[in-house]
C-alpha cells in the first residue's frame, strides 16, 4: 500500500471513528436489524452480485460463473426459484466455487482445463471503505491483508448483543485477551464493545515486547485509537502485556470484579481461556459469574471441561477476519460447540471434499457473502473446515430470532501426511489432548504434533512434549500414540501401521508452539526440519 493510500485510510478512520462512538445499539435495536436482514437475504445476495461481481469486471468469480453459463439473469431466476441455498449448491455443481488455497492467492484457479488468473486483492470488496487493514492468522499458512470498514463493524455489532443477553453480561465489566495490529482481533472486538455502550475495562495483550514488536506504523495506530477514544468521549484501556503463563493475573481480575459487580465478561481464544482457568484452579479462585467467549480453535471436550470446572459459563464463538461472526454457541446446546449460524449475514452449504493425500471426504464448508459491508466477497468459497449443519428447534433465544441452523462437529480437514497415508487432524488430537495427558501426566498445553520435512524430505511426525513432564522412557510414549491411533478408526490404523514401519514418529523435548496471536495449534505445520 502506498504511502497516499496509507494517509487516505487513516483519514476516513479518523473522521469515522468520531461518528462511530457516538452511536450505541440496543436489544431492541439488534432484534430489528437482523430481523430485516433476515427477510431480505436473497435480494442482499442479488444486489451483492449484481453490484460486486457483475458489476466489476476484475471479480475472480465472474470467469467461473461465465464458465458455467450462468449470466445475472440465470441466477436471478434460480434465486426466485429454487431459494438461496439449493442455488448455490447448484452452482457448486457446475464448479462455481473456490477452494480455500485459491482464495487465499497459494493456488491458481483452474476450472475445465482453463487457468483463471487472479490477485488475492480481487476477492477484496470493491465497495468497501477500508478505514484500516490488518493480517488474517495464517494458521495454515501466510496471513493475507484484509481492508476493515466501521460499518461493518458496525453491522457485526447485533451479533454480540444478542449472544450476550442471554447470559446477562451485556453491561457486566468486560475485558479482552487479544493482540494489536496487524492481528485486527483486538481492534475489532473494541469497535464491536463500543456499539453496545459498554466500554471495555481491559485490554489484555498476549504478545509482549520480548516476543515480538509491532512496527512504527501499528504501534502508532494503537495509540492513536486510544487518543481518539479520550478526545470523543469513549474511554480506551491501553493493552497491558500478560505473557500466556501470566493467565492467573486475568483470573485475578475476574474474581475482584465478581466480588464487586457480581459478574464479568472476557473473550479470547479457547487456548487462552484454558489457560485463565488453570491458573484460577490452581489457586482455588472460583471464577462463578464469570462468562468466556471462546474463539479461534475447536473447542474440545477436554478443555472445556477445565474451563466449567471453575464456574465459568462458556460461549463458542466461530469468526474469521474475512467474515467476522459465522455463529455462536447455543444456550441449549446438544453438545460443546453446538452453533447457531448467523444466516443473516453468510449463507453456507456443505460439498464433499476428498482430502488431499487420501481417500476420505468430508462434507467441506463454502461460504458465500449477504452484508455488502464484508471485508471480502465470497460465492461458494471453500473453507480448510467441515462439519454438521442442521435445522432444528432447540428453544432457545438465537432461534426466536430466526437463527434455526446450527453448525456441530466442526474440525478441519488439514491433514497429517506421512509414508503417503493420510490421518484426519480430530484423531490425533484426541490423543494429545486426553490419551497422553492421562497416561504421562500434564495437561493439553503440553503436547502438539509437528508435521516438517527432514533433510532428505522425508515427512516426520515429531512429538512435542514439555520438558517439565517426566518422561523415563519415550518409546513407550510413540507406542502409546500407536497403540491409540490403532483403536481409532481403519484411517488411523492404517496410519500408525506404516508409521511405525518407517519410524515416522519421534519425540521431542521442547515447550509446544504457540502462533503469535496465542494460539494453541494441537497439529502444528512446517516445511523443513530444524536440527
Amino acid at each position: 500500500m502506498s504511502i497516499l493510500a496509507d494517509l487516505k485510510m487513516y483519514s476516513r478512520f479518523v473522521w469515522g471513528v468520531r461518528s462511530f462512538f457516538k452511536h450505541t445499539l440496543t436489544l431492541d435495536e439488534a432484534k430489528a436489524i437482523v430481523k430485516k436482514r433476515m427477510e431480505g437475504r436473497e435480494k442482499n445476495f442479488l444486489r451483492l452480485v449484481r453490484q460486486g461481481i457483475y458489476g466489476y469486471l476484475k471479480s475472480p468469480y465472474l470467469p467461473l460463473l461465465r464458465l458455467a453459463g450462468c449470466e445475472y439473469d440465470d441466477l436471478e431466476r434460480m434465486v426466485r426459484e429454487k431459494g438461496l441455498e439449493p442455488t448455490l449448491r447448484t452452482l457448486r455443481e457446475a464448479d462455481v466455487y473456490v477452494t480455500f488455497e485459491e482464495f487465499k492467492g497459494r493456488e491458481p484457479i483452474i476450472r475445465k482445463g482453463k487457468e483463471i488468473p487472479i490477485k488475492v486483492h480481487q476477492f477484496d470488496n470493491p465497495y468497501l471503505r477500508r478505514c484500516y487493514e490488518g493480517e488474517t492468522g495464517g494458521t495454515t499458512g501466510a496471513g493475507t491483508r484484509v481492508g476493515m470498514d466501521l460499518d461493518h463493524l458496525a453491522a457485526q455489532a447485533s451479533f454480540l448483543i444478542l449472544a450476550l443477553e442471554p447470559f446477562g453480561v451485556l453491561n457486566a465489566p468486560s475485558a479482552i485477551w487479544y493482540g494489536v495490529p496487524p492481528d485486527l482481533t483486538g481492534f475489532n472486538s473494541i469497535f464491536r464493545f463500543a456499539r453496545l455502550g459498554n466500554p471495555l475495562k481491559k485490554w489484555f495483550l498476549p504478545i509482549t515486547q520480548r516476543d515480538i514488536r509491532p512496527s512504527f506504523k501499528n504501534r502508532m495506530a494503537t495509540q492513536c485509537l486510544i487518543l481518539m477514544g479520550q478526545l470523543f468521549g469513549y474511554p480506551i484501556p491501553r493493552p497491558e502485556p500478560v505473557s500466556l503463563d501470566q493467565a492467573i493475573s486475568i483470573a485475578r481480575w475476574a474474581s475482584e470484579k465478581i466480588k464487586t459487580h457480581g459478574s464479568c465478561f472476557i473473550t479470547t481464544h479457547v487456548s487462552q481461556a484454558f489457560r485463565i482457568c488453570l491458573a484460577a484452579r490452581e489457586e482455588k479462585i472460583d471464577l462463578s459469574g464469570t462468562v468466556i467467549m471462546g474463539s479461534g480453535e475447536q473447542p474440545t471436550e477436554t478443555k472445556v471441561k477445565e474451563i466449567l470446572q471453575t464456574g465459568v459459563r462458556f460461549i463458542p464463538s466461530y469468526n474469521f477476519v474475512e467474515t467476522g461472526f459465522v455463529g455462536v454457541g447455543c444456550t441449549q446446546p446438544m453438545d460443546i460447540n453446538d452453533l447457531h449460524l448467523f444466516k443473516d449475514s453468510l449463507a453456507l452449504i456443505t460439498f464433499p471434499r476428498k482430502v488431499p493425500g487420501g481417500d476420505i471426504t468430508v462434507p467441506a464448508f463454502h461460504f458465500t457473502s449477504l452484508l455488502p459491508t464484508a471485508p471480502k466477497l465470497m460465492l461458494n468459497v471453500e473453507s480448510d473446515d467441515y462439519g454438521l449443519i442442521e435445522s432444528r428447534r432447540c428453544g432457545c433465544p438465537m432461534e426466536t430470532y430466526g437463527y434455526t441452523e446450527h453448525l456441530r462437529h466442526i474440525r478441519s480437514f488439514r491433514k497429517l501426511t506421512g509414508e503417503g497415508v493420510t490421518l484426519i487432524g480430530s484423531e490425533m488430537i484426541h490423543i494429545l489432548e486426553e490419551v497422553l495427558p492421562k497416561r504421562f501426566g500434564g495437561t493439553p498445553l503440553d503436547y502438539q504434533l509437528f508435521e516438517e520435512e527432514d533433510e532428505k524430505g522425508f515427512t516426520r511426525l515429531s512429538l512435542i512434549i514439555h520438558p517439565k513432564i517426566e518422561i523415563k522412557d519415550e518409546q513407550e510414549v510413540i507406542r502409546t500414540v500407536l497403540e491409540s491411533l490403532r483403536q481409532s478408526s481403519d484411517a488411523a490404523n492404517l496410519a500408525q501401521s506404516i508409521w511405525d514401519q518407517a519410524k515416522t514418529l519421534r519425540v521431542k523435548r521442547e515447550e509446544p508452539i504457540w502462533t503469535a496471536r496465542g494460539k494453541l495449534m494441537p497439529l502444528h505445520f512446517s516445511r523443513t526440519l530444524k536440527s
